[in-house]
């Protein structure tokens, strides 16, 4: 099979993996606690939403779900991994599906809404208690607000990277 027609690209298999690594760093060397739980914020979500404005919703999800679920077990959360690879393959993969129809911002809020949803469930199956899985609520919506600002002012810059500039 030709690397052409198969769709596969040297290049953004480099960048995915990239992107990967730049997800699971931003989930480990920038977290925040948050009171009364388990979690933490932090900056993975910029670099998913950057991810997401290079590769693409295909790609870019991939690169999402791996990066988180490592950043998860690489930064002693590994109970979270697996949640955490569902939850940002699918925030990924919607905001990317409506990157190129939409406001940038639009679609990056869709897939952080989806992220805060997927997030809550999880919390409230791994708590127990809708109570406590709401307090993760804000925090998360913080999260991603922060995440489309970082990566919308960061994507000129790497527009700059020769074979990078998608959008």
């Amino acid at each position: 099979m030709d690397a052409h027609s198969s769709g596969f690209n040297t290049s953004k298999l480099v960048f995915a993996s990239l992107m990967a690594c730049l997800v699971m760093l931003g989930t480990i060397l920038f977290r925040i606690p948050i009171p009364m739980t388990q979690g933490y914020v932090h900056l993975g979500d910029a670099m998913i939403y950057l991810g997401v404005l290079i590769l693409g919703k295909k790609q870019g999800a991939i690169a999402a779900a791996l990066g988180s679920a490592l950043g998860d077990i690489l930064g002693g959360f590994a109970f979270w991994a697996p949640w955490s690879f569902v939850i940002k393959f699918a925030m990924a993969y919607i905001a990317g599906t409506q990157i190129d129809k939409t406001h940038k911002v639009v679609s990056m809020t869709a897939g952080g809404l989806v992220m805060c949803a997927g997030y809550l469930i999880a919390e409230r199956v791994m708590y127990g208690s809708w109570a406590l899985a709401l307090t993760g609520l804000p925090w998360n919506i913080g999260q991603f607000a922060v995440g489309i600002a970082v990566a919308l002012a960061s994507q000129p810059l790497v527009k700059l990277i020769p074979g990078v500039a998608r959008s």
